[in-house]
């Protein structure tokens, strides 16, 4: 019988490079593992396609009848009827009203011998109810807005890291009708990774942009719901506040309250109908637009309008400089005048642009970077591009001289300087 042994060799040498090299392999499998585990699983609710049709949702009927299907046919009349009269449309018979409906949602119900309560959607098929409804029968819609949905409960803020029952209701909402473009992500694969909570907290633009491009939307919506329970499976209030834009701003908020866990997924259903038409009155009066800080390339314009911005912004620029120039040269021949200096004066420098990235971590730093750039000797004007509080701010400077003079001036001046191709980054 003979046993296994190393070689003394082997053992006394070469055993703790083994076992560092076994232990760095397992290190490793263990955070490939990790890393597959936060990806992989059920992490998201694929929202339903988008439908057009017009849906009214939360009607409450109570209906009778001589037996529990005849009631409910009164209850499923009853609701048509409601939903029209909450459309403002003109009086006609149930048999062309039949007509105009294309599915009934049944979003909670108690059927019994003789009656029928129930809390009922009706959705109206857009194109054959259109032309009776006017204006509701078009309408037209936002930009497309990112939407990501937050769930505060017990202190832990979720998204898409699990499966919860905020993001299911706007996933399974119907939206096509808003005139709110919503666009929804599913929360698979990376995406419970990119889009968490911490990311609506974030200001920096450089980020955003990356996020809104990868989902071909203009800028971002969240509604945060802060779900309270009395006791587990008891009673729950929810406190719901939308906010929009990379820099998280309040829009408005409500509350609303369940019985219990079983009717939890209505109350969250009714939370986005009013979220929809918050969002939806916010974009009428204005107040929801496109951050103009955030890049627009991602949206389709036409190539007219394209041009026109784009002469417009040039036009801009050449009435600045002009009147920068202009101020400039008649200083020149004041201060001439005013020493009696008959010998010719040379001709004034030039002023070109220059795009300025400067770092700006806070509101004090970019508007101490505002004020020191335009009191830069040489410096005609400052007009601001794209602002990021919280990462870089880029600024077009009018300077007499060259780049390279603007730099050591720069310099010369505390700021740390990078030169590159018709642009200087600057920091403190």
């Amino acid at each position: 019988m003979s046993v296994f042994s190393l070689p003394s060799r082997l053992s006394s040498r070469h055993l703790p490079a083994l076992i560092g090299g076994a232990a760095i392999m397992l290190f490793g499998l263990v955070a490939v593992v990790a890393l597959f585990a936060q990806i992989s699983g059920e992490r998201g609710i694929a929202p339903v396609a988008s439908s057009t049709d017009i849906d009214i949702g939360g009607i409450e009927v109570n209906a009778t009848g001589d037996s529990a299907e005849e009631a409910r046919a009164n209850g499923w009349r009853m609701a048509q009827r409601m939903a029209w009269e909450e459309l403002d449309g003109p009086d006609i018979p149930d048999s062309r009203l039949d007509s105009l409906v294309s599915a009934i949602v049944v979003e909670e119900e108690h059927i019994g011998p003789r009656r029928y309560i129930a809390r009922l959607g009706v959705i109206f098929d857009r194109q054959r109810a259109g032309s009776l409804l006017g204006s509701q029968g078009r309408r037209s819609r936002s930009a497309p807005m990112l939407t990501l949905p937050v769930m505060i409960s017990g202190g832990t803020q979720t998204m898409f890291e699990v499966r919860n029952p905020w993001q299911r209701a706007w996933a399974e909402h119907q939206l096509g009708a808003s005139t709110i473009d919503y666009v929804r992500p599913s929360g698979a694969g990376g995406e419970s990774l990119l889009l968490t909570y911490g990311q609506t907290g974030r200001p920096s633009r450089a980020w955003w942009n990356n996020i809104l491009d990868q989902f071909g939307a203009a800028d971002v919506l969240v509604p945060i719901v802060h779900l309270q329970w009395e006791w587990p499976g008891g009673p729950v209030k929810g406190h719901f506040t939308a906010r929009y834009g990379p820099d998280n701003r309040y829009l408005g908020e409500f509350t609303m309250q369940a019985q219990n866990a079983s009717q939890l997924p209505a109350m969250l259903n009714r939370a986005v109908q009013r979220f929809d038409r918050m969002f939806s009155a916010a974009l009428a009066s204005g107040t929801l637009r496109p951050d103009p800080t955030l890049t627009l390339d991602n949206l389709e314009m036409s190539p007219e309008l394209r041009a026109l911005l784009e002469e417009a912004r040039r036009a801009e620029e050449e009435e600045r400089f002009a009147a920068a120039n202009d101020s400039d040269t008649s200083g020149d021949e004041t201060a001439s005048t005013l020493t009696g200096d008959t010998e010719a004066d040379p001709a004034p420098a030039t002023s070109s642009a220059f795009s300025v990235q400067v770092a700006t971590p806070d509101a004090a730093s970019y508007d101490n970077a505002l004020t020191l750039l335009r009191g830069t000797p040489g410096v005609g004007g400052v007009s601001v591009t794209s602002t990021a509080i919280g990462g870089a701010s880029v600024l077009r400077v009018s300077y007499r001289g060259e780049l390279s003079a603007l730099a050591e001036t720069l310099r010369s001046r505390g700021w740390a300087v990078n030169e590159g191709q018709n642009a200087l980054g600057i920091s403190r």
